[in-house]
């Protein structure tokens, strides 16, 4: 499973405006809302799936990277969208650093094994500090798609 199998690329934030988790949340599933990813009366309820979801846990794997992510009934498929933030949110990461890179992450209930393996692969190439590195200096929603491709290319 590459990246740009589930991130909309239509949904892509450059310059999250969110400070704080909820903020990021509700402004990250207003995107996919937005790129057509959502019904209007889904926002609310993704929204709230993903928040019941950090109440178990944090998302914030450290080094300033979340990944926020449910599963929700309504859901067809699985989609994504990736946050850039220039200044940082305090998302409760596990090392309390602020996070300026999030991939959000929304799966159909009936497909336990897309998601997992979308959060496998989101997590491997967050491991890779070039890609990392990559991301944190783009500056369009294109920028991020390159680094999305270039990471699927090298992962086959």
């Amino acid at each position: 499973m590459k990246l740009l199998d589930f991130v909309v690329r239509d949904s892509i934030i450059i310059d999250l405006k969110a400070t704080s988790k909820e903020e990021a949340i509700r402004e990250m599933v207003s995107a996919l809302h937005a790129a057509g990813q959502l019904a209007d009366g889904e926002v609310e309820s993704v929204v709230r799936a993903i928040l019941n979801r950090e109440e178990l846990g944090s998302t914030g794997i450290g080094m300033g990277v979340a990944v926020p992510h449910t599963r929700h009934p309504t859901l067809q498929r699985l989609i994504g969208t990736v946050a850039l933030s220039q200044g940082g949110v305090d998302f409760a990461a596990l090392d309390g650093d602020p996070v300026d890179i999030f991939f959000l992450l929304v799966s159909p209930h009936n497909q336990p094994g897309d998601h997992l393996r979308a959060l496998e692969n989101i997590s491997r190439h967050l491991k890779d500090e070039r890609f990392v590195s990559f991301l944190r200096q783009a500056k369009s929603s294109q920028d991020v798609v390159e680094v999305l491709e270039e990471a699927d290319g090298a992962a086959v």
